[in-house]
Parts: C-alpha cells; structure tokens; sequence
C-alpha cells in the first residue's frame, strides 16, 4: 500500500470518527449505538494507520501512543450498544488507555508545541474521568453524559494530532 493511501485511510477514519461519535453522544439508543460502533471501528483502523506511519519513522513514542489509543478505542467500542451504566467498566478502561495514548503520543517531539499542549491538557481530563469511574463514582446520567461528551471532544483533538502528523508536521 502507498503511503499516499495509507494517510487517505488514516485521514478519514479520524474525520469519521470525530463526525459519527460527535454525532453519537447527541443522538438516543439504538442509533447511539450504531453511531459510536462506526465511530469505533473508524478510530481502530486510523490508529493502526497512525501506528505504522510512526513506526517506519522510528517514533517509537508516537507509535506505542497510537497502539494505545487503538487498545484503548476497542474496549470503548465493545460498549457501544449498552446502556451506559453497563459499560462503565469498558469505558472507564478505554478512558485510562486513552489518557495514557494521549500522553505518550503529546510527549513525542513529531507533533507541534501547542498540539502538544492540548494533548497534555486532555489526557489529563480523560484520566479524571476514568478515575472517577474506576473509584466507583455513581454514574448519572449528567456525569454520564460530562464523560461521554468529553471523550468525544477529547478524541477530536487526538484526531488533529494524527491529522498534523499525517499533513507534514509530524
């Protein structure tokens, strides 16, 4: 495969995911979760592009954090069709991973400063909310609702690292 192929494939699973998962925390069961499960697989496919772009740059810091982004996306997508009570557990695992991927992905030197930042920043909001759920916070449908739009802006601002990193800046 081409690497011009490779960064269309990557480019439009992140502009997929973003849409369909942004458009999934606004929209009620069972379209939510058909939304969040293409959202998911979307994502998946983008951060195994974005694994191997890393890796045959030799950014093995940038390629470990999309690897975990990758791990971290399955076991949010494995919920995407429950309620959300149920998929407490998946979620707040795939929250952790995610924390962790954006962190190891904003430590690498291929992304510019201020995207750099804003990783830093939203790993921080996504480890909180994965600790608040590991701790067994109750999850209402407000602090629900405060995670689950989190993540999907969160995972919008993951997508534009791997956006900057696919457009040359990476």
């Amino acid at each position: 495969m081409s690497e011009s192929n490779r960064r269309l494939i990557a480019s439009c699973g992140l502009v997929v995911g973003a849409v369909f998962g942004i458009a999934g925390t606004f929209a009620a069961p069972p379209l939510r979760g058909l939304l969040w499960g293409i959202d998911g697989i979307a994502l998946v496919v983008a951060s195994a592009m974005l694994a191997i772009h890393y890796l045959r740059k030799g950014d093995d810091t940038a390629a470990a954090g999309f690897l975990a982004f990758l791990a971290g996306e399955t076991l949010i997508v494995s919920g995407a069709a429950m309620e959300l009570a149920a998929s407490v557990p998946s979620f707040a695992a795939g929250a952790g991973l995610w924390a962790a991927s954006l962190a190891l992905v904003s430590s690498s030197n291929a992304m510019p400063r201020p995207l750099r930042i804003i990783g830093f920043v939203a790993s921080l909001l996504l480890a909180v909310s994965a600790v608040q759920m590991f701790s067994g916070r109750p999850l209402t449908p407000l602090v629900a609702a405060a995670a689950v739009l989190r993540l999907s802006i969160l995972r919008g601002n993951t997508g534009r690292l791997g956006l900057g990193a696919l457009q040359g800046t990476g």
